[in-house]
């Protein structure tokens, strides 16, 4: 091999031995004659010192500028005490040159590689191969290695069989759109990339395989959000003969190994189970973060008869109340208080009422329309303590529980109260089976169409179908959905009434999914499954805000390659062999 060592391999019993290192010129400082190097790759640095006594080597590594790749060699020796780099783990040592070689030239780099100071994002993403050379990027993808790693040896030792299923598919829209391949063969016809390989996996129970996993890739064609990707990675679990206390269990006992290996931390098992109307109700989120209190309360009673006719017209029509308590030590200024309503206005709320709890009287702009019995019974409701503040939010439940979830996720952020050292985790069961499209009032699949109802909820699919909870549970980490799954539909004729719950027709089933349906004429296991949001799970292990951090080559939130130039024009000729023609955008 070109070198005999890694950079950040060497050590003080590495003395005396002749060693060989390569690596890039991450910094050089001449001081008089005798030029230090600072060579860099992916494990580490190391000092290389080139006295002038090393002759042409020494004269060599004059020349050389930043981010040029190197080999040096030369004798490893003790640095003085007094020069010793303690946040270096190759601090205690350096290599005196004797022999030098150029291996790579740079030009100037037009991101920074080094330093506490990050380039411009759509700069970096323009140069990820480049920014991919900071420590804390190369850290982060090693640490998706080992996740995965971690990860294929659970599954081998709990007999899951790995299968590869196709990326080119028939499209069967169900959520976001797919995105479409033309077929040069079949003109007219088009492939689609899967979203996730639902289908598949459980067409593979239905052929018996009882075990199967899989890292998948999917790819979504949908309006891009802040933490997104068009194309994303995903463990998929599917087990037969199972119900939801058994993928459960096996799936806590992944992440407790994850948690460990990964962090060093420990996750308490078995994890508690909260059911979607409590975690709503309490968090304001189906994806609750319990590294904090600050919980949300139900004080619609309480001020269904207020002279206030925000809280009482709200009760009125129907809606809700909701209140965060801050304590003495939680104070918001005027100023913070008057720049709450933000928070919430994406959701649809229509502000944040606040009351100021102190010994003297309440004050703000709610106190005054509050009874003395309304605020007894506050005080006993949310436990606030004199010195604290009241938030309040109104209206209809769909909007109120979301908004009180984002305040209170706002309020967690706004006083430090996440902790990122601590890992929190919870499983989100019974959730609705279906929600009601608020433009068309027509029935859409909470999780997917493929979810088995409860048993004991059946009766109800078709008398009062927004009161039917799946048997779906979803795996919350740290605030973060990590994984979703479900027990499957294993009945054709329930998975019938289910597509006419949707609106979705025979014929339509037929032309949608008619190669799944006609398989569940043929004797299918119970079967249920799991899918694991592998970027997300990445993310959180190794402490990082956005997916982007741990993924290699990662796009925009616009779907867009700045790297590649992707998406981009191609020739006509390669048009017209797929038999497409382009109509210019008007």
């Amino acid at each position: 091999m070109l070198r005999t060592h890694t950079c950040g391999e060497l050590r003080e019993e590495h003395v005396g031995e002749r060693v060989t290192v390569c690596g890039w010129v991450q910094n050089r400082r001449d001081h008089g004659g005798l030029l230090f190097l600072d060579l860099r790759d992916r494990y580490g640095v190391t000092q290389v010192v080139a006295d002038p006594d090393a002759g042409d080597a020494a004269a060599a590594a004059d020349r050389v500028r930043l981010e040029w790749v190197v080999r040096a060699t030369g004798t490893v020796r003790a640095r003085p005490d007094e020069n010793r780099n303690p946040d270096r783990a190759t601090g205690a040592v350096e290599v005196m040159l004797d022999e030098f070689e150029v291996l790579s030239r740079a030009d100037p780099l037009p991101v920074a590689v080094t330093g506490a100071e990050r380039s411009a994002e759509e700069l970096g993403l323009r140069y990820r191969y480049l920014e991919m050379r900071r420590p804390e990027v190369l850290r982060a993808l090693e640490t998706r290695a080992h996740v995965n790693r971690v990860i294929r040896e659970f599954v081998h030792e709990n007999g899951f069989v790995e299968v590869e299923t196709p990326i080119l598919l028939r499209s069967t829209p169900e959520g976001a759109r797919d995105y479409l391949v033309p077929s040069r063969v079949h003109p007219g016809a088009f492939y689609a990339l899967p979203q996730s390989p639902q289908l598949l996996k459980q067409l593979l129970m239905i052929g018996g395989l009882d075990r199967y996993w899989q890292i998948a890739r999917c790819f979504r064609d949908e309006d891009l959000r802040a933490d997104r990707q068009p194309e994303f990675t995903q463990l998929d679990i599917e087990m037969s003969f199972v119900d939801e206390d058994d993928v459960q269990a096996l799936m806590e006992s992944l992440l407790r190994r994850l948690v460990s290996e990964i962090t060093g931390q420990d996750i308490a098992l078995p994890l508690r189970r909260m059911s979607y109307a409590e975690a709503m109700a309490r968090y304001g989120s189906d994806k609750p973060d319990l590294r904090f209190g600050l919980e949300i309360h139900d004080v619609s009673d309480v001020l269904a008869e207020c002279a206030f006719g925000v809280f009482s017209g709200a009760v009125r029509d129907g809606g809700i109340v909701r209140c965060i308590a801050l304590g003495p030590d939680h104070t918001l200024s005027r100023k913070q208080l008057d720049a709450l309503p933000a928070v919430v206005v994406d959701r649809g709320a229509r502000g944040v009422a606040w009351v100021k709890v102190r010994e003297e009287g309440w004050s703000g702009p709610a106190a005054r329309h509050l009874s003395d019995g309304e605020r007894e019974a506050l005080t006993a409701a949310t436990g606030c303590a004199p010195g604290g503040t009241l938030l309040f939010l109104a209206g209809p439940r769909r909007i109120v529980e979301p908004a009180a979830g984002d305040l209170r996720l706002h309020l967690g952020k706004t006083f430090g109260l996440r902790d990122p050292r601590r890992f929190e985790a919870l499983w989100i069961v019974a959730a609705p089976l279906f929600e009601s499209d608020p433009e068309s009032g027509r029935l859409l699949a909470m999780h997917h169409a493929f979810t088995a109802p409860r048993a004991e909820d059946v009766a109800l699919l078709e008398r009062e179908p927004l009161a039917v909870r799946a048997r779906a549970y979803d795996l919350v980490l740290n605030g973060d959905e990590i994984a979703g799954g479900s027990i499957r539909i294993h009945d054709r004729e329930l998975q019938s009434r289910i597509f006419g719950l949707l609106g979705i027709s025979e014929k339509d089933a037929e032309h949608r999914f008619g190669f799944f349906t006609e398989a569940l004429r043929y004797g299918v296991p119970p079967h249920g499954g799991i899918a694991w949001g592998l970027d997300r799970v990445v993310a959180s292990l190794a402490g990082r805000e956005q997916i982007r951090d741990i993924i290699a080559f990662p796009k925009t939130t616009s779907a867009a390659d700045l790297m590649c130039q992707a998406p981009a024009t191609v020739d006509e000729d390669q048009l017209a062999e797929l038999h497409i023609g382009v109509t210019p955008d008007a």
